[in-house]
């Protein structure tokens, strides 16, 4: 087992090797509860769940059998009311297989008074979904309006599924433990459902579109945030000087949690003790720059700050990308909660951090020999993303470039100690874990990895993210990284799966 690590051990010195891999794909036991309907569990369903009728004639819904029946004595569009918004969050519904003739039902996000209404709907024939509709009505206006019909139609039982994004949406039917995507859009330009005005106004709805006679059956439907289709970007949550916060016997990451390209992750809060590979969603974290929306930025390192007894960190502002006026570029924001972020639903505090040049996935701490913040970030330059580093007296900037940048392409940037002596660590596009001296910037190697989380066939920039262990654990050191394997049928960047290693001296 775990014995103490000599104190003059290099990163060099370490062999890895690949304990584990998953891929959190929508896992249910991660899933964290916004608002549920559960007819097996409803006493009064009208006090449970107001009906909102749209038009038509009145909708009737019935329990029964621990399912909810919703039909109609002629054409009727209503919504059940499930429970308030978050553009962040997913939405299921889980349908039967008895329905009847061909009804159109879904989600619908809208205001109390429909002015304002995202529709996304499966449309029904003799029980086979076989077409989608979507809709948009901003002001009481209609903006956008699709019916597309599904390649590959759904038969029997499924769940559908709304992954909100910020400023995009992704539709999933899930048969069988699988995902599969049927529908994708964009809508920032539309509305901006990231604007806490919207969060408050808006409402999640069952919606349901029936002629004479037509009926759906669900199962259940709620919201919860989830770990996505893949997580990526990990980074563990530290103390001011770079130790790992191991806390209630866990290790705390921030890891992306992807939904398609740019702008969609959500920076997603997950832990694990050490001594196993049990993965869990404990939170997400959004981020408030006062300018009335609540962004979705990632490739954050957060850290609680010991001195200060504030939680803070740097992020990367990648939600530029969804604005529709990209009035600010993408660039370092400077964090900050005394509230734990750890968990649940949680908003941190930010302002723009003056970073010469600087791009993405910086790594901070507070180096107690020189008395100095110091920031390993991937800086603005050729080839791609090549790790910089920068000094400041204060951990919110300003920050001057002290050492680099280096001349490879980067990702994923890491100052831990090993011993008593700081290395800097990143990623790369050259199937490397590279180690770099600190705080000079020099080349000393890479790590070495048995079974790396890559092979020939695939993008390498990885991130290394290497934790040192107190005696007790099975490896004095463990890794977490993940793939680049995209998502099927998800657009960009939609990766990973996470990779566990345990590393020995050699």
């Amino acid at each position: 087992m775990n014995r103490r690590a000599p104190d003059n051990l290099s990163p060099l010195d370490i062999e890895f090797r690949r304990q584990g891999v998953r891929r959190l794909v929508f896992d249910h036991a991660n899933a964290i509860p916004l608002s549920m309907l559960k007819p097996a569990e409803s006493v009064d369903l009208k006090i449970e769940h107001p009906a909102i009728g749209v038009s038509g004639v009145a909708t009737d819904y019935q329990i029964g059998q621990g399912t909810l029946t919703v039909s109609a004595q002629g054409y009727s569009e209503s919504a059940l009311w499930i429970g308030g918004f978050n553009p962040f969050a997913t939405y299921d519904v889980q349908f039967d297989d008895a329905h009847v003739s061909s009804p159109e039902a879904g989600v619908e996000f809208a205001t109390p008074d429909n002015t304002n209404r995202f529709i996304i709907l499966a449309g029904f024939n003799q029980g086979v979904c076989n077409s989608l509709r979507w809709q948009v009505f901003v002001d009481g206006e209609e903006k956008q309006h699709e019916s597309i019909a599904m390649a590959d139609p759904v038969e029997g039982a499924f769940t559908f599924r709304v992954q909100m994004l910020g400023t995009g949406l992704n539709v999933f039917a899930e048969q069988n433990g699988v995902s599969r995507v049927v529908l994708t859009r964009d809508f920032s330009e539309l509305i901006d459902l990231r604007k806490k005005a919207h969060i408050r106004s808006f409402e999640f709805r069952l919606l349901t579109r029936l002629n004479d006679g037509e009926s759906v059956v669900v199962k259940e439907a709620g919201a919860s945030l989830t770990t996505g289709a893949g997580q990526a970007d990990i980074c563990a949550m530290t103390y001011e000087d770079g130790t790992p916060l191991l806390d209630q016997g866990r290790l705390w990451f921030a890891m992306s949690i992807r939904g398609r390209d740019l702008p969609h992750p959500i920076q997603g809060i997950l832990s694990m003790n050490p001594s196993v590979f049990d993965l869990r969603l404990d939170g997400i974290v959004v981020f408030d720059r006062e300018d009335g929306l609540l962004r979705n930025e990632i490739g954050s390192h957060i850290f609680y700050d010991r001195g200060s007894e504030e939680w803070r960190g740097l992020t990367v502002g990648f939600s530029a990308y969804g604005d529709p006026d990209k009035a600010v570029p993408k660039q370092l924001w400077a964090v900050s909660s005394k509230h734990d972020p750890r968990f649940g639903f949680s908003i941190m505090d930010s302002e723009p951090v003056v970073m010469p040049n600087s791009g993405e996935d910086p790594h901070i701490v507070y180096d107690d020999a020189v008395k100095k913040w110091r920031v390993l970030a991937c800086a603005v330059g050729d080839p791609g993303f090549p790790a910089a580093l920068y000094e400041s007296d204060n951990w919110n900037g300003p920050y001057e470039l002290i050492a680099g940048p280096a001349e490879v392409n980067g990702t994923g940037c890491l100052l831990q100690k090993f011993g008593a002596r700081y290395y800097c660590l990143f990623g790369s596009a050259d199937r490397k874990f590279y180690i770099y001296s600190y705080p000079d910037l020099e080349e000393l190697g890479a790590l070495d990895m048995f079974r790396p989380p890559w092979d020939e066939r695939v993008n390498t920039r990885c991130w290394p993210n290497v934790i040192p262990l107190p005696e007790g654990y099975p490896a004095p050191y463990i890794a977490l990284s993940m793939d680049r394997a995209n998502y099927p049928e998800l657009d960009g960047w939609t990766y990973g799966a996470l990779y566990l290693y345990h590393g020995y001296p050699k």
